[in-house]
């Protein structure tokens, strides 16, 4: 299904001659630096014809992200808050569907099975993934009233989850770069759907400028209290929970029913390949803050972290990297 690819539009197969082209990671020169983003090869119709063709309703609501950034668990949490008056976290779909399923990327998902899909017929609110940075999303996003839930993750974790990620999946006996063989390319910003810090400060910025229109998380602060973020992203909906739910301990519901270990143990999320290739089980990894400190040196940590420090400086955006 996904390797069908769609009709390239013609100014793109022809902007794609003269892009910039870098490693990505399986060594070849298949990342293309597209409107400031790196962008694989595989996925680069699918991306421009999302950021052409897709028209928001002012009731959708889209959660946005780097790539192993806890997009997977931020999906399940806010389809449960969003949709929990419709199901019951006890009777949720979460117990019989991925998640990935449930609230499918359009970006390197949708676009990908149809570069113009009919996304009419599904109900309200709609809710989409996506990992585009802020400033490529498609106008009608950006202008409508349609919402943003943006999550981050610390930089040394997010790299890591995704090299690891990558490695649980690697396809037709291509040998893939090492951390160390890349590690280059990532203090340059040269990694899928990078830099780090332009894709994180174009949602912090529109968080600032927007609040209404962003919601802007952290991994590490979710991880920290999922009932006070629980609160937070309900009421950014549009749809705070009431005295009556917090007595009846909705939330916790919702907590328990999205945590990672139960997550991770539902038999739906066990088994299965999604349409990409990627196994439902290599979404959930070990979900821990400080991991990172198992793969890089402490040099190499230290640089990585001086070079996005600089690059977000001003802004007030910091990162915990530890527990």
């Amino acid at each position: 299904m996904f390797n069908q690819k769609p009709p390239m539009a013609e100014d793109l197969q022809e902007l794609v001659l003269n892009l910039p082209r870098e490693k990505n990671l399986d060594g070849t020169n298949s990342l293309y630096l597209f409107k400031g983003a790196w962008v694989s090869a595989y996925v680069l119709r699918a991306v421009d014809s999302f950021q052409r063709h897709f028209i928001a309703q002012d009731t959708d609501i889209i959660v946005a992200s780097m790539p192993k950034s806890g997009t997977t668990w931020l999906k399940a949490l806010t389809f449960s808050v969003a949709k929990r008056h419709i199901y019951d976290p006890k009777e949720s779909p979460l117990l019989t569907t991925p998640p990935h399923e449930l609230v499918p990327f359009t970006d390197t998902g949708l676009y990908m099975e149809d570069p113009l899909p009919n996304l009419e017929q599904l109900p309200s609110p709609r809710i989409f993934g996506c990992h585009s940075h802020f400033a490529n999303l498609p106008e009608s996003i950006r202008n409508s009233k349609c919402k943003v839930v943006y999550i981050c993750r610390n930089p040394l974790d997010q790299v890591v989850s995704y090299f690891q990620f990558a490695h649980q999946f690697k396809q037709d006996g291509k040998p893939l770069l090492s951390l160390d063989e890349c590690y280059e390319n990532i203090c340059r910003g040269v990694h899928i759907l990078g830099p780090f810090w332009d894709n994180v400060l174009g949602y912090w910025n529109a968080s600032l400028e927007r609040p209404d229109k962003v919601l802007f998380l952290k991994y590490e602060d979710l991880k920290e209290d999922i009932i006070s973020n629980l609160k937070k992203i309900a009421g950014f909906l549009g749809i705070p929970f009431t005295d009556e739910e917090e007595k009846e301990g909705v939330i916790e519901e919702i907590s328990r029913l999205c945590s990672f270990d139960n997550l991770r143990n539902l038999e739906v999320n066990k088994n299965g390949v999604r349409p990409s290739g990627a196994p439902n089980s290599s979404f959930f990894r070990k979900g821990e803050v400080g991991d990172w400190a198992n793969y890089l040196s402490p040099s190499m940590a230290e640089n990585y972290l001086k070079i996005v420090e600089e690059k977000l400086s001003g802004s007030g955006l910091t990162f915990k990297t530890s527990q």
